[in-house]
């Protein structure tokens, strides 16, 4: 099981993504080939076997990292597994790696993993970064529907099948676009909590673009990938949600915005989700209406 990792990052943690690649070369087993793209940054100095890919300006989550993608072959498929890390994440676990060879090897249609994000001051994982509305026990492994775009493993033949990360997403939801699909295609998706990430704990809110891209982003998810009678429900729970939370008139503002921007901007590619994907969804427990 030859496993690969991608990094992308705008060089501004040197010293993070350092004890990151770090921790990739300790891990137990074979090595991990790791490739780091530099969106719109100077490469700075890497470990010796790393390769650096430097990209003339940032294009985004999913961009830079289909870009990592191709840096193992089309659709990556000089390996069979790529891990996806945020360059400010680290593998507290040296056998994390060997954790994930064996659950794809055990498991045929195993296309995701979605790894758990910890604190690594206080060993805490925020309730948002488990990928399933049951989030009250972090420490509990299951089948889910999505997964954490910063700390996963992904089975490359998945990305053969049913395509990349959406480049024209930038940020937010890119993941669960690419995990419906994968589901569509009849892929399993699982959160595994004893694969941990340390990963600083901080506000998604910190992205300046943060409610413009959520609102937008959902409603290209929905137009992309949900049968036309769930459209308007899936956005109209949401809509409801986003108002419920009472969030400030500038991030309300900014939601609005986006979520206009979704319906009268190309949302890519339409194809919607098979009614017994609705269904698988559903019994794993978050229909896609939520």
């Amino acid at each position: 099981m030859r496993l690969g990792a991608v990094i992308i990052t705008m060089g501004t943690r040197p010293e993070e993504l350092g004890a990151l690649l770090d921790s990739v070369a300790k891990q137990d087993g074979a090595p991990i080939e790791c490739v780091v793209v530099f969106q719109g940054a100077e490469p700075t100095a890497l470990p010796e076997g790393v390769r650096a890919v430097q990209l003339p300006e940032n294009l985004g989550i999913p961009g830079g990292r289909n870009v990592g993608i191709e840096a193992f072959g089309e659709h990556g498929q000089d390996v069979d597994v790529l891990l996806f890390l945020d360059d400010d994440g680290l593998l507290p676990r040296q056998d994390t790696g060997e954790l994930i060879r064996a659950a794809f090897a055990e498991d045929a249609e195993l296309g995701i993993v979605s790894f758990r994000i910890a604190d690594p001051d206080t060993g805490a994982t925020q309730r948002r970064h488990v990928p399933r509305l049951r989030a009250a026990d972090p420490l509990r492994s299951s089948r889910v529907t999505t997964f954490l775009g910063g700390a996963n493993a992904v089975r490359t033949k998945v990305f053969a099948e049913v395509g990349d990360l959406p480049a024209e997403f930038w940020y937010a939801h890119e993941e669960t676009d690419l995990a419906w699909r994968a589901l569509d295609a009849g892929w399993h998706i699982d959160y595994r909590a004893d694969m941990v990430l340390h990963h600083p704990t901080m506000p998604p809110s910190r992205h300046a673009t943060y409610h413009h891209n959520v609102a937008r982003n959902r409603v290209w998810l929905a137009r992309r990938n949900l049968p036309a009678p769930l459209i308007p429900l899936y956005l109209g729970i949401w809509f409801a949600l986003t108002v419920l939370r009472k969030p400030s008139a500038a991030a309300l503002k900014a939601w609005l915005g986006g979520f206009k921007e979704g319906w009268s901007t190309p949302c890519g590619p339409r194809r919607p989700m098979k009614w017994r994907t609705v269904w698988r969804l559903t019994r794993l427990g978050r229909p896609p209406v939520i």
